[in-house]
């Protein structure tokens, strides 16, 4: 079927760049406007497909059929049709300016992140869970996410998050974490320390000041993996109680490591210890 055709028989409509709803997405890609609904840009083959995969709410759906070319982008307009009765088909020139990619496939979705609370999450046996605290690098905090998926941590936590969730920087370097991975956001130090409390959690600060290692750590329980701001590292609050400090050894000249490399140490070397049977393969 031809793609015009089949916009006209899923109800698409005509929209310009002056609709609100291109301002919207705008101001989403921008990070400049309030975004309470939580809502982000899904654009392309790709971020559609895994928004389809993992049942994301779609709020509505925005096509370009001069840009579209291929079965399977047909097909995913068709399916994602179905997730939404906001749909809305523009011109190149349109596309074109709220486009990120050089070679835009022609569909886009504004699709709301997962909505979890954290009186729902009952973790496992010897779980792993890192927490961000005060991270203000949304491409660190992306990447984060998206490491925690390939370790098979449990959770992740925000704490004083200083990064929107939904800034495009931080959906792009997650590679779809952000929506495989349950993240929760805490509002204070206070509250993220009660709750590890109550579920056992022995909690490990990442501080280059430490006297012992982490590979020296045998782990076995409920752990959680703390690191801090690229600027400012760690809050003061995660001092005031007696918890563990782990430093990752620098043997060049360098004094420390971007926060994500080094959550990614740790958190493999927890993961590893925690639930791969035996350990090390």
């Amino acid at each position: 079927m031809d793609i015009n055709q089949l916009l006209t028989q899923l109800n698409f409509q005509p929209i310009g760049e002056s609709n609100g709803r291109i301002k919207r997405v705008k101001g989403i890609i921008s990070n400049s406007k309030p975004n309470p609904e939580k809502l982000f840009v899904a654009e392309g083959i790709w971020l559609a497909s895994m928004c389809l995969k993992f049942g994301t709410r779609i709020d509505s759906l925005i096509v370009c059929p001069d840009h579209v070319r291929t079965p399977e982008v047909i097909k995913l307009i068709q399916d994602l049709s179905e997730r939404t009765q906001d749909r809305f088909s523009v011109s190149a020139k349109t596309y074109e300016k709220i486009s990120e990619k050089g070679q835009p496939d022609g569909i886009m979705a504004l699709a709301a992140l997962p909505q979890r609370d954290i009186v729902n999450f009952i973790p496992p046996q010897k779980a792993v869970v890192l927490i961000i605290d005060g991270v203000e690098i949304p491409g660190n905090a992306g990447t984060m996410l998206r490491m925690a998926d390939g370790a098979g941590a449990d959770a992740v936590f925000f704490c004083n998050r200083k990064v929107r969730m939904t800034h495009p920087k931080l959906i792009k370097s997650s590679q779809g974490a952000i929506l495989t991975v349950p993240t929760y956001e805490f509002s204070s130090v206070a509250e993220c320390r009660q709750w590890l409390k109550k579920f056992g959690f022995t909690v490990y600060l990442a501080d280059t000041r430490a006297e012992r290692y982490y590979y020296d750590e045998p782990f076995g329980t409920n752990c959680a993996l703390v690191v801090g701001s690229e600027r400012y590292g760690i809050a003061r609050e995660w001092y005031d109680d007696d918890y563990s400090m782990i430093a990752i050894p620098m043997l060049g000249k360098c004094d420390s490591l971007n926060v994500g490399v080094a959550a990614t140490v740790l958190t493999y070397e927890a993961c590893i210890k925690n639930k791969l049977k035996g350990g090390r393969p």
